[in-house]
């Protein structure tokens, strides 16, 4: 009989314990829910679109303050990683970089564009929201776009633990300059960032991949955001109405631009192929060309020719280019462009043939 009684006194003693916790346990879960619901009402209420990129077009704007020859290639950099989110999120995408003095935050406020790459040490501009920084940079958006950021953040924490982007550091965080490699007697395969495009489109007209490099480096240093007063752009330094003649409509684009001045390059070689033209002298009459313009090298030639040099060698042109600063004797020669300084053509040509050089000597065939 004590046994049963206690036996009964133990259940009840349970079931009692078990309504204690029963309680505490609705309570708590209460708790949560109205915890969470008010958390979702104040993020619902900070960014009520829910929109994200995926899909859509993407309008970015470059501005880490990089312009002619920089020594850095983080304008290159960003460009690669703004096409490897846009292509995650299956986005039409546009890149336009920022000049001196340029910024584009106005046009971030008025929605013209949606992204724009800034310095971290540049982010202290009310009306924005930045990311985490990326080597330095943070990608701004308009204040309130906090789904826009969200997305931008996990995006960013993912891909900079790939594989792909170790890639991409190593390609642009290393020094290009083949004066400190070959005075150094270091050797290399790697001359550039854009190395097999450069070997691609090198192939195509018939040259020395090194060439070509060193036509680049002598334009940009290999910088995408390298531009010119007169309006020449990109890794090559493509004019617009050069750009248009051969339908490329975006110099920023190291493929288009390269594709262009190489394009550009394969033409002025076709008019200086002549049994009297050596290889040698083509191209140096190619890069004069390419720097000057045909129509002056033309007046060159006949100058030449008019005072007994060689307008098949180019050095002996050399020569000859300071007399065309003097009107008398340009205009005796009747040349349809006038005088010609030349100075800054003859250090082109000299310039680009020391970068070969360099450049064959850090990196043997």
């Amino acid at each position: 009989m004590v046994s049963i009684k206690k036996q009964v006194g133990s259940k009840r003693k349970n079931e009692k314990t078990f309504g204690i916790l029963r309680y505490i346990a609705a309570t708590a879960f209460v708790f949560c829910v109205v915890t969470f619901s008010q958390r979702s009402i104040a993020i619902d209420a900070l960014d009520t679109t829910g929109d994200t990129f995926a899909g859509g077009s993407l309008r970015c704007a470059i501005a880490t303050g990089e312009d002619m020859y920089s020594k850095q290639l983080m304008t290159g950099f960003n460009y690669e990683l703004l096409k490897e989110f846009a292509a995650t999120d299956n986005c039409a995408l546009s890149i336009v970089t920022a000049h001196e003095g340029e910024n584009y935050i106005d046009s971030l406020m008025t929605g013209a564009v949606d992204i724009v790459v800034l310095p971290y040490k540049d982010t202290s501009i009310s009306g924005i929201t930045v990311s985490k920084q990326i080597e330095g940079n943070v990608w701004a958006v308009k204040s309130g776009k906090f789904s826009h950021i969200r997305e931008i953040n996990l995006w960013i924490s993912h891909f900079t633990s790939s594989g792909t982007y170790s890639a991409l550091k190593d390609r642009f965080f290393r020094s290009y300059d083949p004066y400190i490699k070959a005075g150094r007697g270091i050797t290399t395969k790697r001359l550039s960032p854009y190395d097999d495009l450069i070997k691609k489109y090198a192939s195509e007209m018939g040259w020395d991949w090194r060439m070509l490099a060193a036509v680049i480096y002598q334009e940009s240093r290999f910088s995408i955001n390298s531009h010119s007063s007169r309006g020449a752009a990109g890794l090559m330094q493509v004019m617009p109405s050069t750009a248009k003649h051969y339908d490329v409509t975006d110099l920023l684009d190291p493929q288009q631009n390269i594709m262009a001045g190489t394009s550009h390059l394969e033409r002025l070689q076709k008019m200086f192929r002549s049994p009297e033209i050596s290889p040698e002298q083509q191209i140096k009459f190619v890069l004069a060309a390419y720097n000057a313009g045909e129509g002056r090298i033309g007046d060159c030639r006949k100058f030449a020719a008019d005072h007994d040099y060689d307008s098949s060698n180019w050095d002996e042109i050399v020569k000859v280019i300071p007399e065309m600063r003097n009107r008398d004797m340009v205009k005796a020669s009747d040349l349809k462009f006038g005088r010609f300084n030349g100075t800054e053509t003859i250090r082109y040509v000299d310039n680009v043939l020391d970068h070969y050089r360099a450049f064959c000597e850090i990196c043997p065939a």
